[in-house]
């Protein structure tokens, strides 16, 4: 079903590192009710990411391919001004858990102080991805464990080799 409403532009910002099942599920619905989804790497090197920017971006690039509606694009700092500069009217986030409500609330309220003009959408997280983390998948992936059907396959095989390296 789709509720695409084709004048709305929205961003799904995140730090993507790595992109997950959940992301992606999230995506593929988020998509569904904007006309362009621009999905937006987070630039924050004080998080110490695993992959680059430009690695994470290449990662979305190919997991989204043939979603016409949908774009993929890196920003740092504030997020509502990059909304604004983009034209965006929507954030669209993902809920998880209670303990993502809290965070997230304040983000967007924080959000809609700076830009009263700019919605924030949450989206609860599929029943299968509800326990699925960027953070818990890079874990099981560093200690040799195994997080296929967590993330794409391309991912999977960035993560194990990015892992076997640091083995060397």
């Amino acid at each position: 079903m789709s509720l695409r409403t084709e004048s709305v532009v929205a961003i799904y910002p995140g730090s993507f590192d790595p992109l997950t099942n959940g992301h992606l599920d999230l995506i593929e619905r988020g998509r569904r009710l904007v006309g362009k989804l621009v999905i937006s790497v987070l630039n924050n090197e004080a998080k110490h990411p695993l992959f680059s920017v430009d690695e994470r971006m290449d990662m979305l690039s190919e997991a989204v391919e043939g979603m016409d509606n949908v774009e993929i694009d890196s920003f740092d700092g504030l997020l509502a001004e990059y909304a604004a500069r983009l034209g965006a009217s929507v954030i669209l986030r993902g809920i998880r858990a209670i303990s993502d409500y809290e965070h997230e609330l304040q983000m967007a309220l924080m959000n809609r102080r700076l830009r009263p003009d700019i919605e924030t959408m949450f989206l609860l997280a599929g029943e299968g991805n509800s326990f699925i983390s960027s953070r818990l998948v890079k874990e099981v992936a560093r200690l040799g464990g195994n997080v296929s059907g967590l993330v794409p396959a391309a991912v999977e095989n960035r993560l194990a080799a990015r892992f076997s390296e640091s083995k060397v």
